[in-house]
């Protein structure tokens, strides 16, 4: 029975992620409890569990008198985020430059070969729908094997970026560009650069926070 409700609170926890992530569930909106089981077909307990874990990535938030409610999009909330970004993302190259195996490495490199050949197919638009920029940026932080950096930005702030990139029509980013900064820093990893590796993504990152307060 335990491991049910804990299959049961994992699913559940999914699918209400990827709900506030790309709008199907909007900011602000309030999560009744009652309707939420009904609707899913699940108990209250394992119900509660997800929205306590929501909460925790600061997707959720409990307000008095209302209850659970998805949290709103700030865009100075996000710039905040991408200057963290800047310095953590820059630590996690450094790190993975020496500590990415060559099967990593490779693998990074197919990730980028996909992205090149989705703008290609696509004549250069963006590839938000993959998340495809995300995705290399999730692995080098994997790349670091640092568990603090994994938790803070791939457990918190990495949701928030998805929900923003995901809902707002201010994210028209520039895919050419951010796809020749990632072979750059691709290229830095290959040769153990790990002072250039992070000197190119805080730049890479930098450029796209500029981006969001213009």
């Amino acid at each position: 029975m335990e491991m049910k409700a804990s299959t049961q609170t994992d699913r559940t926890f999914n699918e209400l992620l990827q709900a506030i992530v790309t709008g199907q569930i909007l900011p602000g909106s309030r999560l009744r409890e009652i309707e939420l089981a009904k609707e899913m077909g699940i108990g209250r307990g394992p119900l509660r569990e997800a929205l306590n874990r929501l909460e925790s990535r600061k997707l959720v938030t409990k307000v008095p008198h209302v209850g659970a409610q998805v949290v709103g999009l700030d865009v100075t909330e996000v710039i905040e985020i991408y200057q963290l970004r800047e310095n953590l993302e820059g630590l996690a190259c450094e790190l993975a430059a020496t500590r990415m195996s060559q099967t990593q490495l490779d693998a990074l490199a197919r990730l980028i070969e996909q992205h090149a050949q989705y703008l290609s197919d696509h004549d250069g638009q963006l590839y938000i729908e993959q998340e495809a920029d995300l995705d290399f940026h999730f692995m080098i932080i994997q790349g670091s094997q640092n568990r603090w950096l994994i938790r803070l930005l791939c457990d918190e702030l990495y949701h928030r970026v998805r929900m923003y990139r995901f809902q707002s029509a201010h994210n028209r980013g520039r895919p050419t560009q951010a796809l020749e900064d990632h072979k750059r820093i691709l290229e830095a990893l290959q040769n153990r650069d790990g002072e250039l590796a992070s000197m190119l993504m805080k730049r890479h990152i930098s450029a796209a926070r500029l981006l969001l307060e213009q």
